[in-house]
């Protein structure tokens, strides 16, 4: 079995691509969907961001959680992505992807959409 190995810019890009999805899906009014798709958007930057500065590529959401963790407590600007992570794991994907508590709709809504400035800081900080 061969394990395809991604670059950092190859892993933003898919970022980016399911951002766009998670925008069309909320367009077509299935904010379960978007939220699901811009918490992959969120975890791909993340995994970019964590490939890029430590040079380990993890595909578990468990890993990169703790690798970008690791990070935040030598820099301030990781520290505030962490914060944006956890938010959008626990609303997006927990609340409302799983547990259908979508509401209010206009803070979901707000929440996806900040999903570019995410990966936009993500891909800052990764020198991509």
């Amino acid at each position: 079995m061969t394990t395809e190995i991604q670059t950092v810019a190859e892993i933003f890009t898919d970022a980016r691509f399911m951002h766009s999805e998670a925008l069309a899906r909320l367009g077509a009014g299935d904010i379960r969907d978007a939220a699901e798709k811009a918490w992959c958007a969120t975890r791909r930057a993340t995994e970019a961001l964590v490939l890029a500065q430590t040079n380990q590529h993890h595909t578990n959401t468990s890993l990169i959680t703790r690798e970008l963790r690791v990070l935040g407590r030598n820099s301030a600007a990781v520290r505030s992505l962490q914060d944006r992570y956890a938010a959008t794991a626990r609303f997006l994907h927990g609340d409302c992807f799983y547990v259908g508590l979508c509401g209010p709709i206009d803070d979901t809504e707000r929440r996806i959409r900040e999903t570019a400035g995410y990966i936009a800081e993500a891909e800052g900080l990764a020198g991509a």
